[in-house]
């Protein structure tokens, strides 16, 4: 682990003595007096929802306008530009933004955005709305869910951006494949939301930035990490979690249960084995399991940068940074999403990360280690691919008890074993 130890998120000097006592076990928050949250990043926390005669006459009045039907990646992207997830962002990129985005990782005011948040269209359908105006934003079954301040249209290279963003321009790359599939024209603007999702999924887990930072300040924690993840957690990444835990006063397990790849496992699936791995294994007054609705990128380097971002949006201070994040394939190296944090001072990004090599369980330590803690040989190591574990899952065989908790593995092995249409 590699954190820029010695500063606070805000490049102040660290002061031991300001350091609070973490709440007893079972206590409540009113031995913190006043918790100083980590800000937003561009320093505002986001809102572009409307609610009340706001939204019922802008409702009314999206009725008449252009639509433009959203798919299921701008739909969440729509949510969390809303809810302040994606702040500073209070739309989809105009063209100065998105050219700054793709080639300096920057927003053109200087704010460090790593990702380009977009609106597709096709050729047609820009052609038939207006160069500027209101159109109405609407779901795959018609409904209104918000409205765009179309301030312009412009077209772009996909190529390019696939290139700089994903370091790749191969359709096999999931990243890729979808810039390709999109319209040839980027329709930018402001956004007025004026719906979330109908039912959504994990309903219980879904909290947006102003209620996890709420949730923080009462439970008296000024030092949060967060722990991003689209796999269930097997032992290697619950010892990285607690190792984290160790050095701050709470944990949020924060995984994305937006647009994945047809071949991960189901968010359905994961989040059984989220709660029953912290119901067992984990003090439930310094942890907190919450829903990230983002649709995967699977950009490597890049979007760990974007999911630090939007972390530190939620109230994080620190942000886990393991091998390979958020990559695919073999188009990463597998410590360049640890790398690109050095091309950005601590000031410029305001969270912290912490940097993990691969753990594995050593024989000859009798317990988790790395490759920066053991001094014993690969035999000794427990590794297991992800292919010889789904192997293992469909054959009804479990991993061994030193690679993921059994209670995890029975959860793994129903799912494999369940039909995909009836789960």
């Amino acid at each position: 682990m590699r954190a820029r130890a010695g500063h606070r998120t805000d490049g102040a000097p660290t002061d031991p003595s300001r350091r609070p006592s973490s709440p007893a076990r079972g206590g409540t928050a009113s031995l913190v007096t006043k918790i100083d949250l980590i800000p937003p990043h561009g320093g505002v926390l986001i809102d572009r929802r409307l609610a009340g005669s706001d939204r019922d006459r802008s409702l009314e009045r999206a009725e008449s306008l252009p639509a433009v039907t959203l798919n299921a990646v701008s739909l969440s992207d729509l949510e969390l530009i809303g809810n302040g997830a994606f702040s500073p962002l209070t739309g989809f990129l105009g063209s100065a933004d998105y050219r700054s985005v793709v080639d300096e990782m920057h927003l053109a005011n200087g704010t460090v955005w790593s990702i380009p948040i977009t609106l597709a269209v096709t050729r047609e359908v820009a052609d038939g709305l207006p160069d500027q105006g209101d159109v109405a934003l609407r779901d795959d079954a018609g409904r209104i869910v918000g409205i765009l301040e179309l301030a312009e249209k412009y077209t772009y290279d996909a190529r390019h951006e696939a290139q700089q963003v994903f370091r790749t321009d191969e359709e096999a790359h999931p990243g890729v494949a979808r810039i390709y599939a999109g319209g040839e024209v980027y329709l930018g603007g402001e956004v007025h939301v004026l719906d979330g999702p109908q039912d959504p999924p994990f309903a219980a887990f879904r909290r947006e930035p102003a209620q996890t930072r709420a949730i923080f300040a009462e439970r008296g924690w000024r030092r949060v990490v967060g722990f991003q993840t689209r796999n269930p957690i097997h032992r290697a990444h619950e010892y990285l979690t607690k190792v984290a835990l160790e050095v701050v006063d709470g944990l949020m397990i924060h995984p994305l249960v937006g647009d994945t790849k047809s071949d991960d496992i189901p968010a359905d699936v994961r989040m059984r084995a989220y709660e029953t791995l912290l119901a067992d294994y984990y003090p439930e007054d310094r942890t907190l399991l919450s829903v990230y609705p983002a649709a995967m990128r699977y950009g490597g380097p890049r979007e760990a940068i974007f999911h630090a971002i939007a972390r530190k949006n939620y109230g994080c201070t620190h942000f886990i940074v393991g091998r390979d994040h958020a990559g695919v394939g073999k188009y990463y190296g597998t410590y360049d999403a640890q790398a690109i944090f050095d091309e950005f001072g601590p000031d410029e990004l305001g969270i912290t990360p912490l940097f993990f090599e691969h753990t594995f369980w050593c024989s000859a330590c009798e317990g988790m280690a790395s490759l920066k803690t053991c001094p014993h040989g690969d035999d000794q190591h427990l590794i297991l691919s992800g292919t010889k574990v789904r192997e293992m899952l469909s054959a009804g065989e479990a991993p061994p008890p030193e690679f993921s908790r059994p209670e995890v593995a029975k959860i793994l092995i129903d799912a494999y074993r369940t039909p995909a249409g009836s789960r």
